[in-house]
């Protein structure tokens, strides 16, 4: 089933991370079981100029966080938007990446490599979501993989 721009416009723009961390440039497939990102590591991160001097390469946690960004962050919007939500509530929502396990790294990402991030529902339930999250170079190859879970939150609450 395909989903409306419009939702993608919208779960994209209910994503709090901004510049410069925020490892999701578009939503390319979205539903109830699953989504793809992606994300193009830009060749002025400001990780790579110590990760490393002479050799840059994208750090192990930022693929962490650009999986939960994708898997986690996006994906619980949209499936909490999908409970019939106001947009004055959407505004405030976010899911928060808590939990990650079984995380294995295949491969390294280098400056201007684009990846794609593909979240497969294993559950969702009371405002929590557990992914399996898995990256990917845009030829197929595998860069790391895992378990990754989050927790719906308003950030406006303190």
């Amino acid at each position: 089933m395909a989903v409306d721009e419009k939702i993608i416009e919208q779960v994209l723009k209910a994503v709090p991370h901004r510049y410069p961390f925020r490892f999701i440039d578009e939503i390319l497939e979205l539903d109830d079981e699953h989504i793809v990102g992606a994300y193009r590591f830009r060749e002025d991160e400001y990780f790579y100029q110590g990760h490393f001097p002479h050799h840059p390469i994208t750090p192990g946690v930022i693929l962490i966080e650009t999986m939960a960004q994708t898997g986690v962050v996006a994906f619980g919007l949209y499936l909490t938007m999908q409970q019939n939500i106001s947009d004055d509530q959407i505004g405030s929502l976010t899911t928060l990446f808590t939990f990650a396990d079984n995380v294995e790294f295949a491969g390294i990402v280098s400056p201007g490599e684009r990846v794609v991030v593909i979240g497969e529902k294993v559950h969702f339930r009371r405002g929590s979501l557990k992914t399996k999250v898995s990256m990917k170079r845009e030829n197929g190859e595998m860069v790391c993989s895992g378990i990754l879970a989050g927790m719906g939150s308003n950030l406006d609450e303190k």
